[in-house]
């Protein structure tokens, strides 16, 4: 397993040569040591290759990742798996804001917790939180999963369109337009693929599920107060 360790290596270096494999579409897997905490750490990844970091990130790490699996052991700050389209990115910490921002596809998996804004603007990614998430969380989510083990703070899923909230803990407020809903089986189906991708340790059947009013999706002036 190659090892990359940032004490003697740039980042710019590092990041060349993940990219440049993922590219060959090989399956190599690589070990990045002494992160240091760096920014934009392994982004762009574009093939099945497998990177751990030792350590904890900056912000954006693993962002636009697609088919590469990221696993940092540590922490991450800001925009982990930014506009992430595929693959999985495994955080054994916590998460800073705005996880998995604008994600389009793959399963973001965060052990710890997770800031505010955690899944904003989600396009179809899978986040499975295995502690708390903060305020405005999944704002604008359009599509995908968001799972909570814990609690989620205030505005929840504030102006959604169509994606799927679970929490299984409290929620301190739901946001505009985001309403408690039936947990139909095909929604339990859901929710047990994603714990077992996740290794989570929960039932199904422990979770609330949250989705949008669909009163927001076109202008109407008795709502105006909501806008």
């Amino acid at each position: 397993m190659p090892v990359l360790d940032m004490l003697k290596t740039e980042l710019r270096e590092v990041n060349a040569t993940l990219q440049a494999a993922a590219k060959a579409k090989g399956n190599e897997a690589f070990t990045i040591e002494n992160p240091r905490g760096a920014h934009a750490m392994a982004v762009g990844l574009d093939g099945p290759i497998s990177v751990t970091v030792k350590g904890s990130t900056g912000y954006y790490c693993a962002g636009m990742n697609k088919l590469a699996t990221v696993h940092v052991t540590g922490s991450a700050g800001p925009g982990v798996a930014e506009n992430m389209m595929s693959g999985e990115v495994i955080i054994e910490g916590d998460a800073s804001q705005y996880a998995g921002a604008t994600g389009h596809g793959g399963l973001l998996n965060i052990k710890g917790n997770a800031s505010s804004r955690c899944g904003i603007s989600m396009k179809g990614i899978d986040i499975v939180v295995h502690g708390n998430i903060g305020h405005m969380s999944a704002f604008m989510a359009q599509k995908g999963n968001l799972v909570v083990l814990g609690n989620a703070g205030d505005a929840l899923g504030d102006s959604l369109y169509e994606a799927r909230l679970f929490v299984r803990g409290s929620v301190k407020s739901l946001g505009a337009d985001c309403v408690e809903k039936e947990m139909r089986p095909e929604h339990l189906e859901i929710l047990r693929g994603l714990l077992e991708r996740a290794g989570a340790d929960a039932k199904p059947e422990e979770f609330k599920r949250y989705g949008s009013a669909r009163n927001l999706y076109h202008f109407n002036i008795d709502h105006a107060d909501a806008y």
